[in-house]
């Protein structure tokens, strides 16, 4: 099977396309690994160095829909009709694929089936989904920092699982929990300086009406 990085140069840039392209045909280049290949290819606009405003929401839910029934044990996975239809801009899609190409040939690069216990077993599977349902319930968070990280551990986790790389995979593991206690923080911060303001003003009306 030719590599992601190959399929999508062509699906995207060597082949005619339509204006408007739709998860559903996207979906024809995943084969048996198409868990793994939607968590990356859904991940991807978010985990760039310059993220794609906009996708994180909307990916986000759909990639928690996928955690869940991977960490049911489904061996395929459903999304909602329309999810799967749903359409996006060709120009739009090459250039967040331009943008994510030269990073999916160097994770490629040293990607190899090792460990694959880790993407293979329903232990491992199931742990896998739980990280990347967490991961993409802090993407849904619109909090700046709380989105890039966890979409980069949830594309690093899923590219070990569709080439039934452990290795990679538990580095991606890796990058979700220092997600996970980063958004944590910034979620802490942003909760608690919420809360220290509306003291204040409080304070402040109650030394106003006091008077």
């Amino acid at each position: 099977m030719a590599k992601l990085s190959v399929e999508l140069q062509r699906y995207f840039f060597e082949e005619e396309r339509q204006s408007e392209i739709k998860l559903v045909e996207v979906l024809t280049l995943a084969g048996e690994r198409i868990f793994g290949f939607l968590f990356v290819i859904l991940s991807l606009p978010s985990a760039l160095p310059i993220p794609a405003p906009g996708y994180s929401i909307p990916f986000g839910i759909l990639m928690f829909l996928l955690a869940i029934q991977l960490i049911a044990g489904a061996k395929g996975p459903w999304l909602p009709e329309k999810m799967m239809h749903g359409s996006m801009k060709l120009e739009s899609a090459q250039k967040i694929v331009k943008a994510g190409i030269p990073w999916l040939k160097r994770i490629e690069a040293i990607t190899r089936p090792r460990m694959t216990y880790v993407c293979t077993t329903l232990t491992g599977r199931v742990l896998i989904g739980i990280a990347i349902a967490l991961m993409s319930i802090s993407m849904m968070i619109p909090i700046p920092g709380t989105n890039t990280l966890p979409a980069m551990g949830i594309f690093v986790t899923a590219f070990g699982l569709q080439e039934d790389d452990g290795f990679i995979s538990l580095g991606g593991l890796a990058i979700c929990l220092m997600a996970g206690v980063l958004s944590t923080s910034i979620i802490i911060a942003v909760i608690w300086g919420g809360s220290s303001l509306l003291d204040v003003i409080k304070t402040w009306l109650k030394s106003v009406m006091s008077y």
